[in-house]
């Protein structure tokens, strides 16, 4: 796997990357991923929900999302390029309970970081966003033109954030990249990152605790009209994701405009064959059952991501299923 480069010759310096939420799943992966292209990076988190382990600590700024002042200092330590913005909450059921939690963290936590961006001269990030502003698409593959119908309180809380990066770009010339994720999985192919939830609520790492203790994983619905009943889902490998963020932070810089970009492979995987893949990868059998369907989960999401890859240049080369249930299983069995 070859890095994304940095577009800044040998004579320039690294452009500085701010990653909020760099903790996390798919942020940390992305920090390695920048480092490995030559980037500086800083890391603000507060580690609520990320993993301290995951980021060298001289790169760990620990601040919270919404302590606006706190985010100013982080930015005025020295000049940045971008922000890529990871921190938020992502469990859809929680954001059903506690709504308010949810719109707390993940919407007035974004327009504090908005606001310590204005503060500090910062005008490109590039924002996590999510398939889940799409709701229950009337069209499959899913492209970026299909209106925002959230269905739950996780989907609109990144709705707003989009609808504000909007007007802050209209109003201060703060230019942005949504990028609406798919299913992001698997690990980082040398084994330096991985998915670890808690509680964990994504399907592979579900699956495999399953094979590790033998108690069943219960699989929601069986009877959707899919071919073989369960959900359809695109995967998307997190090796990929992350340079899909490169990509993007590279068009900011470069002069691009503000864009919303689906990220996904435009081929999905039902949980059927997701549980299949596991078992050819492991060759261990998975206990499962299956219960009622959850709602609000529609039969199929895939991605067209076709604007992604004809206007940055990006392409999945990651996220072949297997692939990407291999990576994760190295990274589930890894020594402490």
């Amino acid at each position: 796997m070859a890095p994304v480069n940095s577009s800044s010759s040998d004579n320039s310096p690294a452009r500085r990357i701010l990653v909020t939420g760099g903790a996390g799943y798919i942020g940390s992966n992305t920090t390695l991923q920048l480092l490995d292209a030559g980037y500086e990076v800083v890391v603000a988190d507060n580690l609520s929900r990320g993993h301290r382990a995951a980021v060298d600590p001289a790169r760990l700024r620990e601040v919270d999302l919404l302590d606006t002042e706190g985010l100013v200092r982080v930015m005025s330590e020295k000049p940045l390029d971008a922000v890529i913005h990871f921190a938020a909450y992502i469990a859809v059921g929680e954001s059903m309970k506690t709504p308010e939690t949810y719109f707390h963290n993940n919407t007035a936590g974004s327009l504090s970081l908005l606001t310590a961006m204005i503060r500090t001269g910062v005008r490109h990030v590039v924002f996590s966003s999510t398939a889940a502003v799409y709701g229950m698409p009337t069209t499959v593959p899913i492209p970026e033109s299909e209106p925002y119908a959230p269905v739950n309180a996780y989907g609109e809380s990144k709705v707003m954030v989009e609808k504000m990066l909007d007007w802050f770009d209209r109003i201060h010339g703060l230019r942005s990249v949504c990028l609406r994720y798919f299913n992001a999985s698997g690990a980082d192919p040398d084994c330096r990152a991985g998915e670890s939830h808690d509680p964990e609520t994504h399907l592979i790492p579900l699956i495999f605790r399953a094979v590790q203790t033998g108690t069943p994983v219960t699989l929601f619905g069986d009877d959707y009209p899919t071919p073989d009943g369960t959900c359809i889902r695109d995967y998307i490998h997190v090796s990929d994701l992350a340079r899909a963020h490169i990509v993007a932070v590279e068009s900011l810089v470069k002069g691009g405009a503000s864009k919303k970009y689906n990220v996904g492979t435009g081929r999905g995987y039902s949980v059927r064959e997701v549980l299949q893949a596991v078992e050819a990868v492991t060759g261990k059998p998975v206990p499962y059952q299956f219960g009622p369907r959850r709602d609000g989960d529609p039969p199929t999401l895939v991605a067209d991501s076709t604007r992604l890859q004809s206007e940055l240049g990006w392409k999945p080369v990651d996220s072949e299923l297997t692939r990407i249930v291999e990576t994760a299983w190295r990274w589930a069995n890894r020594k402490a």
